[in-house]
């Protein structure tokens, strides 16, 4: 297995630096595709409703095939930037990693839906989520995903997303900065062989994480969908990995969690390039909590009446993502947590010019005991 002080050796050194923050969109990784083609297979594999390229990233010689796939949801980018970071280590002949280009073939969309990574959506630009279309294949950018499959018969699929700051790594006070699944192949959630073999995989990558990010990962419901790609993916006996990048503290940007989705993509390729995995090693996995929706951006908390629930509603202006605080919940909150809390002392919270405050509202300060606080991330 890969040690930490390696993985973060790694990273340090091939941060792809000109990529950074949330707004990531098909003309940024442009150049970083032209970059990769002196040692990699670039095609263009398909277009987007919009006529937006979408390509394949393809390397490696060995036998154990491994399908990739990003911003599947435009809005879902840190996952984006842990690929191409792991793509440079690729690049160079590192005596790291040489055993996982011997003995591995590696397929990768670094971008399924460029049309929503330029307006900022979780939609395509027919507001279609391509994770509920892989039965119907209803649009150009599910058809390339499953025609890729089709094509390259990956032996493992990885399915890269991000999830939003509400979610906690259980009933707990810990943030899920990082969770899995590994998806149900039908109605009854039953653990077959084809999801042990997801299960242990994950089962490796959070035992690398829990050093650096104790009970703060965790696992997505497992209901199971089959108009969800992974599900189907699943439901093809092609074990599948569902990556959600979530909320690491003060993390907004998804720096940090960037990282850890980058070491989780060389653990679990050193894995599989070292191992013949037939899921026996699957029960770890169990362990993992299940994500609860426990968290807002910010609670104020000992009002002189409710608490006060704030959202971070992620709002394209231009080319610049701004975070706008929005008032979520006005009620007693006690068995909720947040990112951030503020004390109002027992005071009354007002917003600008001594409004009152109601949930629905955008707003940027508030008031107490003549005190300006700023909600601003």
């Amino acid at each position: 297995m890969m040690q930490i002080k390696t993985l973060k050796s790694l990273f340090k050194t091939h941060k792809e630096s000109s990529l950074f923050g949330r707004y990531i969109q098909a003309k940024n990784i442009a150049p970083l595709l032209n970059k990769l083609k002196e040692k990699m297979e670039i095609h263009e594999v398909g277009l987007s409703v919009n006529g937006l390229p979408i390509q394949t990233i393809t390397f490696g010689s060995g036998d154990k095939k491994i399908l990739m796939w990003s911003q599947m949801h435009g809005n879902e980018s840190t996952t984006t930037k842990a690929v191409f970071d792991m793509l440079n280590v690729f690049l160079e002949d590192d005596i790291d990693t040489k055993h996982i280009l011997n003995t591995c073939k590696i397929c990768i969309i670094p971008m399924l839906n460029p049309d929503g990574a330029q307006l900022y959506t979780r939609l395509n630009a027919n507001e279609i989520d391509l994770n509920r279309d892989a039965q119907e294949l209803s649009q150009p950018e599910s058809v390339v995903l499953r025609t890729v499959f089709e094509g390259f018969k990956p032996h493992f699929c990885f399915n890269l997303h991000g999830q939003r700051t509400i979610f906690s790594a259980g009933n707990t006070n810990k943030s899920a900065t990082v969770s899995f699944l590994a998806p149900a192949q039908d109605e009854d959630r039953a653990v077959t062989s084809n999801r042990k073999i997801a299960m242990e995989i994950i089962s490796v990558m959070n035992n690398n994480l829990q050093s650096q990010i104790p009970n703060q990962v965790g696992i997505y419901d497992d209901g199971f969908n089959i108009n969800c790609v992974g599900d189907t993916f699943q439901a093809a006996n092609v074990p599948t990995v569902l990556f959600e990048a979530g909320h690491y503290a003060n993390d907004y940007n998804r720096e940090y969690t960037r990282e850890f989705i980058f070491q989780s993509l060389l653990v679990s390729l050193d894995y599989i390039a070292l191992n013949t995995i037939i899921g026996e090693h699957y029960k770890p996995y169990l362990e993992i909590p299940q994500n609860e929706k426990l968290f807002f951006d910010i609670i104020i908390r000992n009002t002189n009446a409710q608490d006060i629930a704030i959202q971070y509603k992620e709002t394209l202006i231009g080319s610049e993502l701004i975070f706008v605080p929005k008032i979520e919940q006005i009620s007693d909150l006690s068995d909720f947590f947040a990112h951030k809390e503020i004390d109002a002392n027992g005071y009354e919270v007002f917003g600008e010019n001594n409004t009152m405050l109601k949930v629905g509202i955008e707003i940027v300060f508030v008031v107490i005991n003549n005190e300006i606080i700023s909600l601003k991330v």
